[in-house]
């Protein structure tokens, strides 16, 4: 089989589609047939050496999609399409950059759907993330206002249909002014061109500020998104686009508005139900929700796309087709 190998922490060029000896499972795992991946900001930190405890050589990737190939203890049967995210995935263990991969069962989804391997490719992690996110960490309501600071990213966008899907106002947000466009037909209300301080234009719109905040840029921008959001609302930091992880001489009582509350959502797989999971698929069937897969790479060109993810060019999802 092929898998996509990280040889050592680095840029994009340390990695290398390399012939391996497809592997077997054991007792409670899977072997998975990988059709597709999607990439994440998570495989870039971890390929540059800064998710702490990965050794390599790894096989990096997150998440993929793909049919079951064997199940030891007989529950799947061969051919059973599967989702699977985190749970140690390209970092514990090597991920799905491969056309053959090995995972824990009890990370493994089982969904039915006739949607092609580049859509499927593109739900896990980014459902999972905005799903935890808005519905679990947030609540969102019909009715209510979200900022979505990081619009542009695949979980900003995705995030945006899905709030829109369950009647709310979205502001979205973009450093590019050339991605505006792309923001308004993704179902933004309002745009805004991200210069680091938003306060004053989400003010302009909303005086009292929003009801809900989904922070995906990370702790560059925090302080000042939580100055977006009216007494009482609440902001999730979910995303850590900007790659900073602690707050220098943080203060909560000069940090934080009074009665403005903040939450935090980490992937989690356990929070997604075969259910929960399968009912997403098909509302993405019927086209109520669109996944905004911007670019699709081949196994082979796994280097082109974490180059690509780096460029920050992306409105939307990057897939890998195995």
């Amino acid at each position: 089989m092929r898998a996509a190998v990280a040889e050592r922490p680095g840029d994009a060029s340390v990695i290398h589609v390399v012939e391996r000896p497809v592997p077997e499972a054991s007792e409670g795992y899977l072997l998975v047939s990988v059709r597709a991946f999607g990439l994440n900001r998570a495989e870039v930190v971890t390929r540059k050496g800064q998710s702490p405890d990965v050794h390599f050589p790894r096989v990096l990737g997150i998440e993929c999609v793909g049919e079951v190939e064997q199940d030891p203890s007989g529950e799947y049967k061969k051919g059973q399409k599967i989702a699977a995210m985190m749970g140690g995935m390209g970092r514990d263990y090597d991920g799905g950059d491969a056309e053959y991969t090995v995972l824990p069962k009890k990370i493994a989804i089982p969904f039915e759907s006739d949607l092609g391997w580049d859509q499927l490719g593109a739900i896990p992690e980014m459902f999972q993330t905005v799903y935890g996110s808005l519905q679990l960490a947030l609540e969102i309501k019909e009715g209510e206002t979200l900022l979505i600071r990081g619009g542009s990213s695949s979980v900003g966008m995705l995030a945006c249909q899905f709030a829109k899907y369950y009647g709310l106002t979205v502001i979205s947000t973009t450093r590019n002014p050339d991605k505006e466009e792309r923001l308004r037909d993704n179902g933004a209300s309002y745009t805004l061109v991200d210069d680091g301080q938003l306060a004053d234009g989400v003010r302009d719109l909303f005086p009292d500020g929003v009801d809900k905040v989904l922070e995906l840029v990370g702790l560059a921008t925090l302080k000042d998104s939580l100055q977006c959001v009216r007494p009482g609302g609440t902001l999730c930091l979910t995303g850590m686009l900007s790659e900073e992880w602690m707050i220098r001489d943080f203060s909560p009582m000069g940090f934080i508005p009074s009665t403005v509350k903040l939450t935090t959502y980490i992937s989690n797989p356990d929070n997604i139900s075969r259910e929960i999971l399968q009912n997403f698929i098909d509302i993405v069937r019927t086209g109520q929700i669109e996944l905004n897969v911007d670019r699709v790479f081949r196994l082979e060109d796994i280097n082109k796309a974490h180059a690509y993810m780096e460029s920050n060019q992306a409105v939307g999802k990057i897939v890998v087709l195995t």
